[in-house]
């Protein structure tokens, strides 16, 4: 394997499909390429701008852009009713008198589905680092006893061999056993974010690397922050084989740059690698809270080191009527109510709005009579027409009128969601808008960047006994999302902080 380091912005992915292009050019069939990364953005990313770039079909030419679980699951060529779903964990949950089906996420951010039932969690951590279960628990702080853990586990593997299911960390496991059969030979193969695999995630690597002819990971071990999810970082660092560093960050500025070098000369395990900054110095401020600072325009990203340190900020940015949105995705106004809010305003305006306006519209309207009629006939979703403001007083029985603003019309919104929503029409946002402000724990924005970043260096305990480089790491990626302007806010202790 050759490795490529790319520290931020030097443009990584980039340059691993200049790398396809010139293979493509030397005769290389596409379906000859594999490229790979973990997590469903990174590769939908890849595969899209492979497809577009090279003028391809995603889906017929690029059988190999995809996750190392896609791959899995293609090769194994499983079937979606011999995977662990929602309905089997509720089955095995009754069957055992324990509670395990909890909520599963599908989302960008990771490869599978996979829920967020500690005891599970624990489960598939042990296995990804091919570590005794025990060994993980005396390590976890999960508020469950091993006891429980284990009659858990024990059930959840009886269940699976009972039925002939397998959940996707087995999947893999029997991927790394079958490789050598199933894995197609591939010309070139790429591996990105490869600071971020686990033990059993490199076992497939290795399979990979013996399946190709040319093999290239590439990562960065300095933004390596999953430590605690099984990544193996130093697997990555002392890999041996030939190793490029991407030298040009075209995100960095220099101001920024400095400091993100003094972070990572903290970090003792390390690949030593040098890289050049954005001419543009950039700048870093010190202020004392986020009141002190003017976010009226441009692009902003806040970040903590945990979710619940960014509760106070959002209420100071409520205050001083800002729209912004969550790590999450979610809106700091539901998108329901902006909907509501703007159909309303456009249906005095003599504007008609669709059925699903209408719906939200009447939604935060009550039947008390002077908004609407108790009874009165219902908004078909079906129907998928256009309404007037006439048409719902003639037929909807609408008795609010053009005369009545927005939240005198919607009388149901919330005392506070009306004097945030007036705070914001009072600064001019538009709160229909993609906010300009986003909010994010530093390992949830992994990959972003903003004109303007603002970081919170307080620490929760648990961080405060986590593995040095661990922690350096975290805080190098914070600081170099930033392209002009750096923020540090001032922290709540002193004690209990990172010192930036």
């Amino acid at each position: 394997m050759f490795r490529i380091f790319g520290p931020p912005g030097t443009g990584k992915t980039t340059t691993l499909l200049n790398m396809v292009e010139k293979s493509l050019e030397r005769g290389i069939t596409p379906s000859q390429v594999g490229f790979f990364a973990f997590t469903k953005k990174a590769a939908n990313e890849a595969r899209e701008r492979a497809a577009q770039r090279f003028d391809l079909d995603p889906d017929k030419d690029l059988p190999y852009f995809r996750t190392i679980h896609s791959l899995a699951y293609r090769l194994m060529g499983v079937k979606e009713s011999q995977m662990m779903g929602p309905q089997n964990y509720k089955d095995l949950s009754q069957a055992i008198g324990f509670t395990l089906h909890s909520s599963i996420s599908d989302d960008e951010d990771v490869s599978f589905k996979a829920t967020d039932h500690p005891i599970l969690q624990l489960i598939n951590l042990s296995k990804t680092k091919k570590t005794d279960l025990r060994r993980e628990y005396n390590h976890s702080d999960i508020n469950f006893t091993w006891l429980e853990v284990k009659y858990v586990a024990d059930s959840y593997e009886n269940y699976k061999k009972a039925f002939g299911l397998i959940d996707f960390t087995d999947m893999l496991l029997q991927f790394v056993e079958q490789a050598e059969i199933v894995m197609p030979t591939l010309k070139i193969c790429f591996l990105d974010e490869a600071q971020d695999l686990s033990p059993l995630q490199w076992d497939i690597a290795h399979k990979l690397d013996q399946k190709s002819e040319r093999m290239f990971v590439a990562g960065d071990d300095d933004q390596a922050i999953y430590r605690w999810a099984g990544a193996d970082v130093d697997h990555f660092i002392n890999l041996p084989g030939g190793a490029e560093v991407l030298e040009q960050s075209y995100r960095v500025p220099a101001a920024i740059h400095s400091l993100a070098e003094k972070i990572a000369s903290r970090i003792q395990n390390r690949f030593p690698k040098v890289y050049r900054p954005r001419q543009e110095k950039g700048q870093i401020l010190r202020v004392p809270d986020i009141r002190s600072i003017d976010m009226t325009q441009g692009q902003w990203l806040v970040m903590a080191q945990a979710r619940y340190m960014l509760y106070p900020i959002e209420q100071e940015l409520k205050n001083g009527g800002y729209l912004f949105e969550r790590q999450n995705g979610g809106r700091s106004i539901p998108q329901k109510m902006s909907l509501a809010i703007n159909g309303w305003e456009s249906l005095r305006k003599g504007r008609a709005v669709t059925t699903g306006t209408a719906q939200a519209i009447y939604s935060y309207m009550s039947g008390n009579g002077a908004r609407i009629k108790r009874g009165h006939k219902t908004i078909n979703a079906d129907d998928n027409e256009m309404f007037e403001l006439g048409d719902l007083q003639e037929h909807f029985g609408l008795l609010a009128t053009d005369e009545m603003i927005w939240h005198e019309a919607m009388d149901k919104i919330p005392d506070g969601d009306r004097a945030y929503i007036t705070a914001l029409l009072r600064r001019g946002e538009k709160f229909n808008a993609k906010p300009r402000i986003r909010l994010s724990t530093i390992h949830g924005t992994k990959g972003g960047e903003a004109e303007n970043v603002v970081i919170l260096p307080d620490l929760t305990a648990a961080a405060m006994d986590a593995h040095g480089d661990d922690l350096h790491r975290v805080f190098y990626v914070g600081v170099t999302r930033t392209l002009q302007n750096l923020y540090i806010l001032e922290p709540e202790d002193y004690l209990r902080a990172y010192a930036l």
